[in-house]
């Protein structure tokens, strides 16, 4: 069943009111919406009144010739697709129509079956392109650096780096903890660079098998292996202009990272089973939870491979790292996630959140989105309360207890240990207040929050997991 299409406004442009009228009335039948032109001055006045989608213009006409409308269009008028009806006689000049952007001609005189059909390709490429920018503006939208969520200094940070990298060619490595958002930072560098209009092309190295990843990365030649029923291309080569997102380098083989390494020095390589070298231009994004300089020490990732990827070094903060961007990423997914299924807007108590921004989140991103999630479904009225959220989530702060009254007797005291112990006491009264939040708690002590935080180190208090 043929697929249907948008609804196609025409043109038709004719100085033989024979033929002018008979193809209006005919495409009008048809269903499409016409208007016609007597000529090509006629023409060009009318498109400055209103756009078309499809041009069907007669090549010989006098005054204004069928190729100076086919100009003024394209000059002016871009978004119209052009189509020429030329007699016998003038096929060459119908040719050097097409060679100046005229879509398709058709000779005199044209049967209906004959515009008809042109006119449908017309239609369809013209839905591809429209479907093709609306992705392209999707995607953007989705993977523009702008729309990462982070206010906090080390997001600033990420920010800087990826509008500095993103319309260069250099190699990126990208490292940070599971569930960071490594792979949103490296569709974020890649739509927002020069080779946006191409494909970007993944793969986890750390999830393949060794003997199939090979074949993943280069592609194979028919009867290269046992299953190789056929030549496949591998990513790389899917990749051609665009960019190969390398995830979880660290966890590649030794065998594959002298291969890679080959690859990287001379941007050629040969299928698996194949002699022939292939060239190919891709732009290399690379992504790790490990610590790299760890494993060239251990001997399992080369030395030379980690200098070829670590061109330029981006790391993405665990959500530890990134105080006081929690809420906005809680509020994000929130509505995010109500949008998505249709539920009315939830709000988060005062507790709840305390309490989210208490907790460690060794999943970091990732592992809250979920959670924002499995609450947004499992919550059944409109607010998200303490009691809602998991119980890891949801471990009290000891309450301290009240500060001793302080004598001084015959004896005297140990001044130091008095004031040290009355500053543990007010130090855990102030954490209970605040949830465990170290910035508010530090806020109602008159400290610095990296004052409370080297406090805390240095003291060693029995404290619960406190977040940032």
């Amino acid at each position: 069943m043929t697929a249907p299409l948008p609804p196609c406004s025409i043109l038709v442009v004719d100085d033989d009111p024979t033929t002018l009228d008979l193809i209006v009335e005919s495409l009008t039948e048809e269903g499409y919406d016409v208007a016609k032109a007597a000529d090509g001055r006629e023409a060009a006045a009318m498109a400055d009144r209103r756009s078309f989608d499809i041009v069907l213009t007669d090549l010989v006409m006098p005054g204004m010739s069928g190729l100076e409308v086919l100009a003024h269009f394209t000059e002016h008028h871009p978004e119209a697709t052009v189509i020429v009806l030329t007699g016998y006689a003038t096929i060459e000049t119908a040719v050097e129509a097409m060679k100046r952007g005229a879509f398709d001609y058709l000779s005199k005189p044209a049967k209906l079956d004959e515009i008809l059909m042109v006119l449908r390709r017309a239609q369809e490429l013209k839905a591809l392109r429209s479907e093709n920018i609306l992705l392209k503006s999707q995607l953007q939208d989705r993977y523009g650096f702008d729309k990462i969520i982070g206010e906090s200094t080390a997001m600033q940070a990420v920010y800087h780096m990826i509008h500095r990298v993103a319309n260069t060619d250099s190699t990126v490595l990208i490292t940070g903890e599971s569930g960071t958002g490594k792979e949103l930072i490296a569709n974020a560098i890649h739509f927002n660079s020069e080779r946006r209009d191409r494909p970007i092309v993944p793969i986890n190295c750390g999830a393949i098998p060794e003997e199939l990843l090979e074949s993943e990365l280069f592609g194979h030649e028919k009867g290269s292996f046992t299953g190789a029923l056929k030549e496949r291309k591998g990513r790389f080569e899917l990749a051609h202009q665009g960019t190969v997102f390398l995830d979880e380098i660290g966890d590649m083989s030794p065998k594959l990272q002298v291969k890679l390494l080959r690859f990287l020095q001379e941007r050629q390589f040969e299928r698996v089973g194949g002699s022939r070298t292939i060239q190919v231009d891709v732009r290399i994004l690379a992504a790790t939870h490990r610590d790299l300089e760890s494993a060239v020490a251990d001997g399992s990732f080369r030395e030379d491979l980690y200098f070829r990827l670590n061109v330029i070094p981006l790391h993405v903060p665990s959500l530890r790292e990134r105080h006081g961007d929690l809420p906005l990423l809680v509020h994000h997914f929130l509505r995010e996630h109500c949008r998505n299924k249709d539920i009315q807007l939830k709000r988060i108590s005062r507790e709840a959140l305390a309490a989210m921004e208490a907790y460690e989140w060794p999943g970091n991103v990732r592992e809250l989105q979920n959670v924002i999630e499995r609450l947004v479904i499992l919550t059944e009225c409109d607010e998200i309360k303490l009691e809602d959220l998991p119980p890891r989530m949801r471990r009290e702060i000891p309450a301290p207890s009240p500060p001793p009254a302080v004598q001084l007797g015959d004896e005297g005291i140990d001044l130091k240990k008095t004031l040290e112990d009355l500053e543990n006491r007010l130090i855990l009264e102030a954490l209970k207040k605040t949830g465990g939040v170290k910035n508010q708690a530090a806020k109602l002590l008159g400290l610095n929050r990296t004052t409370l935080i080297e406090k805390l180190k240095k003291k060693n208090l029995d404290l619960p997991a406190f977040g940032s």
